[in-house]
């Protein structure tokens, strides 16, 4: 019989949005049990840096390395072959450098860790940031159209580079799973329970809104790390999301 719990797991990754690596590996011993993955982003990556990944990498937990590079290609090809040496599970680039700057990410990541017997990370691409909503799209960035319309055209642009998925926000999962097809991952950022604040998300979803629109992985930071009782507070999530599966 097929655990739900197990697969709801799967699809959890806590973002460790903390400030020191002592309170983010004090996390991940609460949190373990209920998170299939843990999300390394800037704040603690620039505070910690790659020892941190690789001690977490010996401790057998899995990590999404959330640094967004962006940059010419050359200069984002060489950033994510130091980052594919660090046997990550997961990397992201932005989608707005474009397709040549991800197909050199996309290459020089299956590269590298092929050559050093690594298991290949997946590799995907942000498309448009969660705290940012229709009105700052058109009127302070000064982009015309609907966010879907340019994030559905940013994951087509990914999956010709050749990536294997998106960071998208609830609200455009839909559309990109009819774009690109059902293997091609979502990774869903944005994610809020009923019980918790928005904070500076402003494209979100439930746990389970998130699942019955497709999403592969939810990312989920604050809601947990900040509760009073972090995992009672994954728990809860897992459980919502296993009621969907």
């Amino acid at each position: 019989m097929v655990n739900k719990f197990e697969l709801a797991k799967e699809r959890l990754i806590v973002a460790l949005d903390v400030d020191t690596d002592c309170r983010a590996e004090d996390l991940i011993k609460q949190l373990a049990p209920y998170a299939g993955m843990f999300k390394v982003g800037m704040q603690l990556f620039y505070q910690a840096g790659p020892d941190l990944v690789r001690r977490l990498k010996q401790q057998g937990v899995k990590v999404f390395l959330d640094l967004k590079l962006h940059d010419i290609p050359n200069t984002v090809g060489q950033a994510a072959r130091a980052l594919a040496e660090l046997g990550t599970d997961m990397i992201n680039v932005h989608a707005s450098g474009g397709p040549e700057m991800m197909r050199a990410a996309a290459t020089v990541v299956r590269e590298r860790a092929a050559a050093l017997n690594l298991s290949v990370p997946l590799i995907i691409s942000v498309t448009m940031l969660t705290s940012i909503d229709q009105h700052t799209f058109n009127h302070d960035l000064g982009i015309p159209g609907a966010i879907q319309e340019m994030v559905t055209r940013q994951a087509k642009l990914t999956k010709e580079a050749g990536l294997d998925g998106v960071v998208a926000s609830p609200n455009e999962i839909t559309v990109i799973r009819e774009a690109c097809g059902k293997e091609f991952k979502i990774v869903t950022p944005g994610i809020r329970p009923a019980w918790s604040v928005a904070g500076d998300q402003k494209r979100i979803m439930t746990p389970a809104q998130a699942v019955r629109q497709g999403a592969d992985y939810l990312v989920v930071g604050r809601p947990i790390t900040a509760a009073t009782d972090p995992p009672q507070a994954a728990h809860q999530i897992l459980a919502e999301i296993a009621e969907v599966l």
